[in-house]
């Protein structure tokens, strides 16, 4: 939905409200080299009922990408 739609049906509070959650959605991560589905920002953005070609054929536990996880957090850190 639109924000500005939403400001003039809700109020100034719901826009405010959602872009707060989609920040805070935005920031949950897990370690590097683990895949993160990202169903908190799907929920948000009404993506989560639908399914897809990416759904079906980007699983990512059949990736040929696969690093060290070890260096993967060290580099994430800026250790490396």
């Amino acid at each position: 939905m639109n924000l500005s739609t939403l400001r003039n049906i809700q109020g100034l509070h719901a826009p405010l409200k959602l872009q707060m959650e989609f920040k805070a959605a935005k920031q949950i991560q897990r370690l590097p080299f683990l895949h993160s589905s990202n169903i908190a920002l799907d929920t948000l953005r009404g993506n989560d009922e639908c399914i897809g070609f990416e759904d079906i054929l980007n699983d990512p536990s059949q990736s040929e990408v696969m690093g060290e996880p070890h260096m993967m957090v060290e580099y994430k850190l800026g250790l490396l």
